[in-house]
């Protein structure tokens, strides 16, 4: 079986860093950031109604988001997307969390869809990130109404804002350890002889968790090619209570939500129903997409 696209894109980044080394380029998190800006989809080709938005980041740049909205009320959920896509790869995603009965709100990090600028260190993702929580905040939304979601790469980016602006709850769907084990369990050649412990870019989820403050949802396809889902068992074990982990059999880095089935749903059900003591799940409907 090939590859999937995701572990394509890491062997894509190890050997462009290689050749690098090897001319005598320097490098930086430039090159991690595996951007796209082709359109896959919109909400509304699912049969969502959307609010297309445009907000700046922290420093200025204008970034572009969908907000999606539900007619039942309940917890916001701001979907923080990972790496080699962009929103408009993520809309069976949120079709699925749509589906629940959960409002959603996506954007695009600088350089990814739609969004201007590009992401030239780590601190950018989370500017973008700061921004879009400043848009939400403008539209009522304080973030005890929130639920972080972050998938991959995106993990890091909410577990970094859960930190600084700590929601009612966490969900970290296939999040790694640190930028640094990934480039070593992908590419252990190039981590040597490139020097990757020498990157500016850490994304150290593993040294931040332990600080989390709130109740903590992990997933993790236990067939996940391009982070090992041994990563969320070392994360796990790390984190604080109150904490909750799904392994999802047969899933891979990208189909957690396809895959688990019942499983998945409950959990996110489940989830919210212990953070908000039901005042909104018994509204969630938990059919499938």
């Amino acid at each position: 079986m090939s590859p999937s696209h995701p572990a394509r894109v890491w062997n894509l980044i190890s050997v462009c860093l290689l050749l690098l080394a090897l001319s005598g380029c320097g490098f930086g998190t430039r090159y991690v950031f595996y951007s796209s800006r082709d359109v896959q989809s919109t909400p509304d080709r699912a049969g969502m109604a959307y609010e297309e938005v445009w907000f700046p980041s922290a420093d200025g740049v204008q970034l572009h988001g969908w907000y999606v909205p539900a007619e039942s009320p309940g917890p916001l959920v701001v979907f923080f997307h990972g790496n080699a896509a962009n929103i408009t790869h993520r809309v069976l995603n949120l079709h699925y969390l749509h589906n629940l009965g959960l409002p959603v709100f996506i954007f695009d990090y600088r350089g990814y869809g739609a969004s201007q600028g590009r992401p030239l260190q780590e601190r950018d993702l989370y500017r973008d990130a700061q921004g879009a929580l400043a848009w939400l905040r403008q539209r009522g939304w304080s973030p005890e109404r929130m639920i972080y979601f972050g998938r991959s790469l995106g993990a890091a980016v909410a577990l970094e804002m859960a930190l600084k602006q700590p929601p009612a709850g966490l969900v970290l769907e296939c999040p790694f350890t640190s930028l640094r084990d990934i480039a070593w369990e992908m590419t252990p050649f190039t981590y040597v002889l490139v020097g990757w412990w020498s990157i500016d870019a850490r994304f150290d989820n593993l040294a931040k968790i332990a600080r989390l403050s709130r109740p903590l949802l992990m997933v993790h396809g236990d067939r996940d090619r391009v982070i090992p889902h041994e990563m969320s068992l070392r994360l796990f074990a790390r984190a604080p209570d109150p904490k909750s982990l799904l392994l999802v059999p047969g899933a891979g880095h990208s189909d957690a939500h396809q895959v688990g089935g019942d499983s998945y749903r409950t959990a996110w059900i489940n989830f919210i129903d212990r953070i908000y003591k039901s005042k909104f799940s018994h509204n969630l409907t938990g059919q499938q997409p």
